[in-house]
């Protein structure tokens, strides 16, 4: 098996690609060993020392790391999926629980303004941050500002403040009458 890994904009993400499916469906954040025992991979990602936050794509493994050098924790992160994909074991454990997707909100009468944003965004940026070893997410829409959550390596990425600013809200403010600013939750 070998095992691909990218570097993000993110310095303290890297992105791992298996060369299969990791996972079907949604995308899913774990940001502590807590939310990871819905899956046994992220469980034994978050065993080796360093590892702070494990993000899963429908083909990669988004790992982000403490103050640790990657030259010491990434023979073991590439250890433990290489690991787990031969196993054979699931990546979710049975009947694990679907991703909390928070609770979305706007206003009912808003409700067409919102449904362009969320094609927006799901034609046109999330595979862009995929790409990248992230996720973004709509969280709300009020008073002309949408509300966006970001996971994996947008998660505390320096270049995020530019992607939002310079990038999405440029793109939902000039395709979405209403779109005046854009904020990260």
């Amino acid at each position: 098996m070998f095992i691909q890994t990218e570097a993000t904009p993110n310095p303290a993400t890297l992105k791992f690609l298996p060369g299969r499916d990791v996972l079907a469906g949604e995308p899913r954040d774990f940001r502590n060993p807590q939310s990871a025992e819905a899956s046994p991979l992220v469980s034994a990602l978050f065993e080796v020392p360093g590892v702070e936050g494990v993000f899963l794509g429908s083909d990669f493994i988004s790992v982000t790391k403490d103050t640790a050098e990657w030259s010491h924790i990434k023979p073991a992160i590439l250890g433990v999926i290489m690991e787990h994909f031969l196993s054979g074991r699931p990546v979710l454990a049975e009947g694990a629980a679907d991703a909390e997707t928070g609770e979305e909100f706007f206003d009912e009468t808003d409700s067409e303004t919102v449904e362009v944003i969320k094609e927006l965004l799901s034609t046109r940026v999330r595979p862009a941050v995929a790409m990248d070893g992230g996720d973004i997410t709509f969280r709300g829409f009020r008073d002309g500002t949408v509300y966006l959550h970001m996971q994996g390596a947008c998660s505390g990425c320096p270049s995020s403040t530019a992607t939002l600013k310079s990038g999405i809200e440029n793109l939902l403010r000039h395709f979405v009458p209403g779109v005046e600013a854009v904020q990260q939750v």
